[in-house]
């Protein structure tokens, strides 16, 4: 019998791979190898090289413990990288070419990140953290209190960074000869992911406004640091590419935040902004803030433009003519990648991936053969002896909307045996779930559980009216949703519909806590970091009083009788079901007070509950946490699925 994936081995077991950029003659991939050591229980990461086809693989880092960020220089004879064997963070040069050892170029008390070499490879530009009160990044004297914090701005915090004040991501650059660094943003707006026009002459980068709410492209002049924003204010800006000629750049947006971006044109001489695309029905990659970059595209020629984009839960890879707006698919991943590097010639595309049978390899596509393949396997042993859920992929229809399904089952799974089952909600609400591995739902599949996914209306990766329906529907035809597919997954004979399980985090939060208080059919809840009382989110969350207007339509004192008909707090005195809180303390997206009124609500209403505290987790512990608190967080959960629901029968 197949060992489960249990979360020792989920978190300490696998080594992975990321972040691939491929050299510029097409031969070689620099990528980072990431483990969590089992002993001391610590992350470490480090740059490595292998053939375009994934062999010979060589480590070429080996001092500090977080090597990170490698980008190849034009000439493709040196390799750059981040490094934090210095104090804070440097910024190495490893000669590949010559060989010899890495060189630094800049050193930061903060976190560097996002490196980029100038066309002419004189010059390397990168991003890190300045507050103009503290510009040397001095920290206070031992002893002394901490400062007293007083803003006048309403972005002050940020989620997975904390208190804010006028700190900001600024562009700096490095002299690559002399290793000299200069500051060339000044603005007290964040910047980020710099990419050169072929000139050398301007840096294009993100600038978010309202904590990433809204983003722009910033257009940096190099000689004075003067910045023009394309794009207006409460529009969205996730990806762009300069043309070879540098007259125009290609970038995906939309003019206001609908959660799905369409195609655009910048002409740089006039200033021009012409819509290529109107509801395109696929998603452009654009990352997640802080934690993983956008894909940028890559012209082919004048009008063709090589993405990478999600469509229902699937990475795939596409063209699109800026001229006309045509879109053709390239090729179709079942799998959720990262990244986009291309070769000069532009044949090979590579990125990360993760699919529901191997996490955390290298995927390469060669566009002359028209062919996709994993060249790694980093995660062969670790599955070999335990093996990923096996699954099934299917639509359930509800209401004229077709809705994604997929189904995990438990290993050596029986269908003349009874199983309990697991119905895990996605994020966002705007997020999405496909062919992913996702340490939780397979923590759970492999001791026992069915455990069940979908994309619900309001789902990225569908285009922009099924991603907006959730809109001030929260808990309407999106719960309604959810529960039409648990009805049709019940009616299987090898499910146990006595023995129904809820998981969620975030939204899926929202919805686990929504779900419990208008209905009695779970018999047990785990809520992760919810959305439970939307007045009081509004005002306390990082993103509130900007998420809030968008996705509820209004401030609470405009439309209390919304927010008090949309809140689970509301409903929650009628819940029965026992229920475990997961939340990490340092949340300030979906902050702690969410998860504490949740606790006393059920405690009052007579509820079986748990409340488990991260201390210091941000919203994104589960996923950037210490490898404790992730072990922890998976064995909680399945423990209490085991507790409530049993197992196979």
């Amino acid at each position: 019998m197949p060992a489960p994936l249990t979360p020792e081995t989920l978190v300490y077991g696998f080594t992975a791979a990321s972040d691939p950029q491929l050299s510029p003659d097409g031969a070689r991939v620099a990528f980072v190898l990431s483990q969590v050591d089992r002993a001391s229980k610590r992350a470490a990461s480090q740059v490595w090289v292998c053939g375009i086809d994934g062999a010979n693989p060589r480590r070429l880092t080996w001092a500090g413990e977080r090597n990170r960020g490698p980008r190849w220089s034009p000439d493709g004879r040196t390799l750059a990288f981040v490094s934090d064997r210095v104090p804070g963070s440097g910024l190495f040069v490893l000669p590949l070419a010559e060989g010899g050892e890495a060189r630094e170029l800049a050193r930061h008390p903060g976190r560097i990140a996002d490196p980029a070499w100038s066309p002419d490879g004189r010059t390397i530009a990168f991003v890190a953290p300045f507050d103009p009160d503290n510009p040397s990044g001095e920290r206070r004297p031992e002893g002394a209190p901490p400062a007293v914090r007083v803003t006048r701005r309403i972005d002050y915090k940020q989620d997975n960074q904390g208190y804010l004040g006028d700190e900001r991501h600024q562009v700096f650059l490095a002299d690559v000869a002399s290793g000299s660094a200069r500051r060339l943003t000044s603005d007290l707006v964040d910047h980020e992911y710099p990419a050169w026009s072929p000139d050398g002459r301007f840096i294009a980068c993100q600038v978010p406004n309202h904590n990433a709410m809204h983003t722009q492209l910033g257009i940096v002049a190099m000689e004075s640091g003067e910045t023009s924003l394309v794009g207006p204010e409460e529009g969205v800006v996730t990806t762009w590419a300069w043309s070879p000629d540098g007259r125009r750049i290609v970038f995906t947006g939309d003019t206001k935040q609908t959660w799905q971006t369409d195609f655009f044109v910048y002409h740089t001489t006039s200033g021009e902004v012409r819509r290529v695309t109107d509801d395109l029905q696929v998603l452009p990659a654009g990352g997640f803030r802080l934690v993983e970059p956008p894909s940028q595209p890559a012209w082919l020629d004048d009008r063709a433009v090589l993405f990478h984009a999600t469509r229902a839960g699937a990475s795939g890879l596409y063209t699109i003519d800026v001229e006309s707006g045509d879109l053709r698919e390239l090729h179709r991943w079942r799998a959720l990648n990262v990244g986009l590097s291309v070769d000069a010639a532009r044949r090979y595309c590579v990125q990360a991936s993760g699919s529901l049978e191997a996490p955390g390899e290298i995927a390469v596509f060669d566009r002359a053969a028209g062919e996709g393949r994993l060249v790694t396997r980093y995660g062969g042993s670790t599955l070999g002896e335990a093996p990923a859920a096996r699954w099934e992929a299917f639509p359930v229809e509800r209401d004229g909307i077709t809705i994604d399904v997929w189904l995990l089952f438990p290993s050596e799974f029986d269908p003349a045996r009874r199983y309990p089952l697991v119905l895990d909600v996605h994020g966002g609400p705007n997020g999405f779930y496909g062919f992913a591995f996702n340490a939780m739902q397979q923590c759970l599949a492999t001791h026992g559980f069915l455990v069940c996914y979908c994309n619900p209306r309001g789902s990225s990766s569908y285009g922009r009216q099924f991603t907006l329906e959730v809109v001030r529907d929260w808990g309407g035809e999106d719960y309604r949703d959810l529960m039409a597919v648990l009805d049709r997954v019940v009616q299987r004979p090898y499910v146990d519909d006595n023995r129904l399980g809820i998981w969620g985090y975030s939204y899926g939060g929202y919805m686990t806590a929504w779900a419990i208080g208008q209905s009695d059919r779970f018999r047990a809840a785990v809520c992760g970091a919810p959305c439970f009382n939307l007045a009081a989110m509004y005002g306390t969350s990082d993103i509130g009083h900007t998420f809030g207007k968008l996705q509820w339509g209004a401030p609470p004192h405009e439309d209390p009788a919304w927010y008090a008909a949309h809140s689970p707090s509301s409903f929650a005195h009628r819940a029965r079901t026992p229920t475990l809180i997961v939340h990490g303390e340092a949340d300030e997206r979906c902050p702690i007070g969410q998860g504490e009124e949740m606790f006393i609500a059920l405690k009052d209403a007579g509820c079986e509950v748990e409340f488990a505290r991260y201390p210091g987790g941000s919203h994104l512990f589960a996923r950037v946490g210490p490898p404790q608190h992730r072990e922890d967080l998976l064995a909680r959960v399945l423990d209490w699925f085991q507790r409530h629901l049993g197992g196979p029968q």
